[in-house]
Formats: C-alpha cells, sequence, structure tokens
C-alpha cells in the first residue's frame, strides 16, 4: 500500500466517522450555576465575527455528561479545586531573590486578579502576544527573581487555576483588533488549516460536527471559556496548549509546542470565538 493510498484511506475513515449521523447525540438542556450562587453563561448567540461559521456558541460543559456536568456544579464535588487551593495559599509565599510573593505587588488575589483570566491572551507592553502563563513566569523571573515554571508544570497549573477562579462568571473579553488582529488573523488561518494524515482542521470537529462523536468522544464547539479544566482521563489539571497539542497530534500531525507563537495565535482566536460566553474558572471534562 502506498502511503499516498494509505492517507486517502486514513483521511476517508476520519470524515465517515465525523459525518455518520447515526453518532449524533443532542447537548444537554441544562443550566450552570456553581454553587448556587455563581450562574455561568453557557450558550449566547455568537459574536459578529463568526457570521457565516456559527449562530450560537455552546460551552462544553452542554456535551459533557450527568455526571460530568454534575461535578462542576458544586467546588466540593469539583476536583480542581483542590489544585486552586494550592495555588492561593502559593499567592502569599515569598519566593526568590527579591523576597517578594504574589501578594506584594498584586494585593489580595480575588481582587488583584479579577478579570485577568477574561482577557487573555493578550498584548504585554511590548506588543507580544503573552498567555496568562507568561504574564505569571515574567513576574516570578523579573519582580521576584525567582525560576520560571514549566508551562505545564505543577506550580503553574496551580496558580493559573487560582487565578482564573476569580473571573468565575465574566465574560469573555478578548481583544482581537488594533495591534492584536495579525495574531488573530493567524490564529484564524490556524483554526482552518487541515493537519496531519487524518488531514482534519479545527473546524472539520468543532464547527462543522459539535455534537456528533467520534470514537467515544462527544464533540463540543472546542470552547476554551472553562481552561485550565480537570480532565478525568488525565487525573489532573489540563492547560489550553496541552489540549492543542494534544488534538494537533490526534491528526497524526506533528504538533507544535506549549507556549509556541502558533499556540499563542490559535489561543486568541479560539478565546474569540467564545465571546458571549463566561469564564468557568475550573472546568471538569473527561
Amino acid at each position: 500500500m502506498t502511503l499516498r493510498f494509505s492517507r486517502t484511506i486514513l483521511a476517508a475513515t476520519a470524515a465517515f466517522a465525523l459525518s455518520s449521523a447515526a453518532l449524533h447525540a443532542e447537548m444537554a438542556d441544562d443550566e450552570l450555576n456553581i454553587n448556587g450562587d455563581t450562574p455561568i453563561t453557557v450558550k449566547a448567540p455568537a459574536a459578529s465575527h463568526l457570521e457565516g461559521h456559527l449562530d450560537e456558541v455552546y460551552s462544553g460543559w452542554l456535551f459533557r455528561t450527568d455526571d460530568t456536568r454534575a461535578m462542576e456544579q458544586d467546588d466540593f464535588d469539583n476536583p480542581i479545586m483542590i489544585f486552586a487551593e494550592k495555588g492561593m495559599d502559593n499567592w502569599s509565599v515569598a519566593d526568590g531573590s527579591e523576597g517578594k510573593s504574589c501578594a506584594d505587588c498584586h494585593g489580595d488575589i480575588s481582587e488583584g486578579m479579577k478579570g485577568v483570566r477574561a482577557t487573555m491572551p493578550k498584548l504585554n507592553a511590548k506588543g507580544e502576544l503573552w498567555s496568562m502563563e507568561d504574564y505569571i513566569n515574567d513576574c516570578r523571573t523579573n519582580r521576584m527573581g525567582a525560576e520560571a515554571w514549566g508551562w505545564d508544570s505543577g506550580p503553574m497549573h496551580n496558580m493559573t487555576v487560582a487565578i482564573s477562579v476569580q473571573s468565575r462568571g465574566m465574560p469573555v473579553n478578548v481583544t482581537i483588533d488594533g495591534d492584536a488582529a495579525p495574531f488573530w488573523e493567524k490564529g484564524k488561518e490556524m483554526y482552518y488549516t487541515r493537519y496531519g494524515q487524518l488531514e482534519l482542521s479545527c473546524a472539520s470537529c468543532h464547527e462543522e460536527n459539535y455534537g456528533n462523536f467520534i470514537r467515544a468522544d462527544h464533540l463540543s464547539q472546542g470552547q476554551i471559556q472553562a481552561f485550565p479544566v480537570y480532565r478525568l482521563k488525565n487525573a489532573g489539571v489540563v492547560s489550553i496548549h496541552n489540549r492543542f497539542k494534544g488534538c494537533i497530534r490526534d491528526t497524526r500531525a506533528e504538533t507544535f509546542g506549549v507556549g509556541s507563537p502558533e499556540f499563542h495565535a490559535l489561543e486568541l482566536y479560539v478565546a474569540s470565538r467564545g465571546m458571549g460566553l463566561d469564564i468557568e474558572g475550573g472546568g471538569v471534562r473527561p
């Protein structure tokens, strides 16, 4: 069997799996209200820049099982809150040559970080597109004199979750015009580019086939406003870029690295697709 023929078979198999009407399941008709006092918008009209692509946007929470959705409704049942608590504890711990903690500059995390997650990723003072992880490491290395954390290290997961919780219930509010526009356009191009032997794009699954099943996965719109999330499959926290990496790997392609320019741009575009939805501040996914 030639490589070209093999790739054709793989692509055809993937297309068939995605297009099979028998594998479709409706999303849940449910409302997310965390702890009974924090209502979260999980469905909304699509933003104007999605005209011709989506009419409405839906949180991935609506595509999960009853049990998984219930875990996110209550912080006592949500396993990601263990990591959030560790991050909050570390907020006031001094580190590095400057002997400073996060709290020394930013004050109480509930005030200093309120709304931050909703605006990420965003441009820094030099016009570079940064994710939350970049801002955290900039503070650590340049203000605290501490070592940078690995993108998917335990301490970084703990802190990104702790910061995200402070924006619960706030609408996604990323900037996509002005100096951010070229990054957004690059991310959009990536979103519709087919990758790998399976020749699938992000849109193949999350725009054209959300609601369908591929293998045992009920495809959502691929929204990221719940990230970082606790993934039951991994029994741990998963970052946005880590999930991107896994998706591209699943197309049987060489993937980009976490923290890469490509994933920064893709993060901005995908975040903009969720405008109208609220930050969930620690979602639970299968």
